[in-house]
């Protein structure tokens, strides 16, 4: 499959290896899982303690951001 640079680039930045046969459906899908994973994650952090409730929106907006090809319709991978 051929993908940009950039987009490679981001989906191995999360850990992602994109195989021949993987589509841009499923590479989103699977971006998407470690996404909700993070956000699991930070929640837990924030019930833990970690992180002040009065915090919790400044993280989760970061860790939005850092992944920025789940606001790119497939077209464009």
């Amino acid at each position: 499959m051929k993908l940009r640079a950039s987009v490679r680039e981001a989906l191995a930045a999360h850990g992602l290896a994109v195989a021949d046969d993987d589509t841009p459906a499923l590479l989103k899908e699977r971006l998407n899982d470690l996404y909700l994973e993070d956000v699991r994650r930070l929640k837990a952090r924030q019930r833990a303690g970690e992180i002040p409730l009065r915090d919790y929106a400044a993280h989760a907006k970061a860790l939005k951001e850092s992944f920025p090809l789940l606001g790119l319709p497939l077209e464009m991978h």
